[in-house]
């Protein structure tokens, strides 16, 4: 039973993830940090599952997105 809710959790947040395609602003940015340090503190001292995979999202993000100016600029 937890193994279907960890996967329904974990596609949900990379589908939330995926189709977020507008720059987030320094506010929500921050927020957003606080709420993952919150769940931090909240388990334990360790970064939940969907926290690592909304970082690694966000990261995989950043990563398209500097590709990209890259070869704008070729």
């Amino acid at each position: 039973m937890i193994y279907k809710t960890t996967v329904a959790a974990l596609i949900a947040t990379l589908t939330l993830g995926l189709a977020a395609c507008h720059e987030k602003g320094p506010g929500e940015k921050v927020g957003e940090q606080v709420d993952e340090t919150v769940r931090t503190i909240k388990n334990g001292g360790e970064k939940t599952t969907g926290d690592k995979v909304s970082d690694a999202v966000d990261d995989a993000k950043e990563g398209a997105k500097d590709a990209a100016d890259d070869l704008k600029k070729d």
